[in-house]
């Protein structure tokens, strides 16, 4: 069974920094498989992507966090993280691990980000 575990929010000034974990379970999980995705959700607003790590290693990330949030993955750990800096308060909503395997979205718990200004 797949399950996601977020960790790692937490209240911070602008200009900080926070990192994110997403601990992952499940023998359908494989890195070298299966790109993982960092999504956040603010309130009133829908949920967007933050940035993506590929099977193959490649990132991708959302044009409001290019050069400050950084993607990496520890494949023996099954570990996925968000390393954020330069923190704006417009960066303040619930983050999200998300993985499509066989066509079925595996979302976590989210975890709170809050940053203020």
């Amino acid at each position: 069974q797949v399950q996601l575990v977020e960790s790692g929010g937490g209240l911070v000034q602008a200009g900080g920094s926070l990192r994110l974990s997403c601990a992952t379970s499940g023998i359908e999980i494989i890195f070298s498989i299966n790109a993982m995705n960092w999504y956040r959700q603010a309130p009133g607003k829908q949920r967007e992507l933050v940035a993506t790590i590929f099977s193959g290693g490649r990132t991708s990330y959302a044009e409001f966090v290019k050069g400050r949030f950084t993607i990496s993955r520890d494949s023996a750990k099954k570990m996925v993280f968000l390393q954020m800096t330069n923190l704006k308060p417009e960066d303040t909503a619930v983050y999200y691990c998300n993985t499509l395997i066989n066509k079925r979205d595996y979302w976590g718990q989210g975890t709170q980000v809050t940053v203020s200004s």
